[in-house]
């Protein structure tokens, strides 16, 4: 017991020598979850929040262009303009405008609009009540959109799509006020004008979650397991280059004489580095719980079974101080380690899910996420902040973590024995 106490006693020197390593292993990680989630975060609220600039040039006049620009008002969606410094606007003033970047999207609703619709309108509901073939050739309105060309094809959709909606509901308005009109000549009796209400179906969002779940999905409860998930595998930059820094020098060699079992020279090592994954995990949650609010981010809520993050977060500790341990062992210099375990653990958070969501991933893609031990405590995180999920949710993901926790830890003694055979 004793001789477990010095080895963590040494392992923990060997840490707090090495500041830089220090530094990157908790500083880095707390700025990225800073930096990731304001990002996120903005961009939620640009989308929910934040109105999208619209430049309006309403040629029209009339019925067709009165509606839509007071439709685009009422949305709560656009922040529409019709003018620029204070001037009417004009056509090439509105592209160059938009194309600044001033504007998000410009509208062009021509002149005589409005008459070219209600001419399609009449002659359409005229041949209906007269009894003659419609004729399918009509006067179309042509309303043009310039939209900013960094503006993403997705969001494009969106915003065609909304005025597109606001397009047919006048269209529909004016055929209902034509065909109450052709009724009327038709009844002695007047017949008011037909209203359709668009209220009658109602979508409902909500998040599919159990009744047990008090927190809401937000960018603070994405990024803090994302990016703590990164800073317990970034140990595996420091673990590796203290195991060949200490074959380099020799303390390898004495602490072998003394003699010191393989097995206790190595638990002291995943007690420290144990220790360390954790604390990194607390810093980076209390700062999601205490500072983020602070900084007009949502706070993170730590769902309805707190202490299973613990039990997550060790499994987690323990796969990366197994892959920390394996590469220590197979690199031959310091440089080889550090630039293998940061570049692979990069690699690994990218597969995983943490710089990408893994739905938005190609299915060959979602296939190979399931192999990276990041996307598993990834998971056993989501599964308890978000899902509020219990003991049996989390176990698949544990099993797995402890898992390549123990493959790994075998591969070094393995490679040990055949490395000590070999000299």
């Amino acid at each position: 017991m004793n001789r477990l106490r010095w080895l963590i006693y040494k392992d923990g020197l060997l840490l707090l020598r090495d500041r830089a390593g220090l530094c990157m292993m908790f500083l880095m990680p707390m700025l990225l979850a800073l930096i990731m989630t304001y990002l996120q975060d903005s961009t939620f609220n640009s989308i929910h929040e934040t109105r999208i600039p619209l430049l309006l040039l309403n040629a029209d006049k009339d019925s067709l262009g009165t509606a839509i620009e007071r439709q685009i008002g009422a949305s709560g969606i656009f922040s529409a303009a019709n003018s620029i410094g204070g001037q009417p606007v004009e056509k090439d003033a509105l592209i160059k405008a938009v194309e600044r970047g001033d504007f998000m999207i410009g509208v062009i609703i021509p002149e005589n609009a409005t008459n070219l619709i209600r001419k399609n309108v009449k002659r359409y509901v005229a041949g209906i009540f007269s009894g003659e073939n419609i004729s399918l050739k009509t006067d179309s309105v042509q309303v043009e959109l310039f939209i900013d060309p960094v503006v993403k094809s997705s969001f494009r959709s969106v915003l065609t799509s909304t005025l597109r909606e606001y397009a047919v509901r006048t269209e529909s308005d004016f055929l209902f006020r034509e065909i109450t009109a052709e009724v009327n000549k038709l009844t002695p009796l007047p017949t008011p004008d037909i209203q359709l209400s668009r209220n009658r179906v109602i979508l409902k969002e909500q998040y599919a979650v159990s009744d047990r779940v008090k927190a809401i999905p937000n960018s603070t409860q994405h990024n803090i397991p994302a990016w703590g998930m990164f800073a317990v595998f970034f140990i595996a930059v420091s673990l590796s280059g203290n195991l060949i820094r200490e074959r380099g020098d020799g303390s390898f060699t004495r602490l072998r004489t003394m003699p010191c079992p393989y097995y206790l020279y190595m638990l002291a090592k995943v007690i420290i580095y144990l220790l360390v994954c954790l604390l990194q995990l607390a810093v980076i949650f209390l700062m999601g719980i205490f500072l983020f609010p602070l900084l007009g981010l949502p706070a993170l809520t730590l769902g309805n079974s707190p202490w299973l993050l613990i039990l997550v977060g060790s499994c987690s500790a323990l796969a990366a101080i197994g892959y920390g341990t394996v590469v220590g062992q197979i690199a031959s210099s310091h440089q080889q380690a550090a630039i293998f375990a940061s570049v692979s653990v990069v690699i690994l958070a990218a597969i995983g899910g943490i710089w990408i969501p893994v739905f938005v991933m190609p299915a060959p893609m979602q296939w190979l996420s399931a192999c990276s031990p990041l996307n598993w405590g990834l998971e056993g995180f989501y599964d308890v902040l978000i899902r509020g999920g219990n003991r049996s949710d989390i176990m698949t993901e544990c099993a797995v973590s402890l898992a390549f926790f123990m493959l790994c830890a075998i591969a070094a003694v393995v490679y040990d024995k055949k490395k000590r055979i070999d000299i």
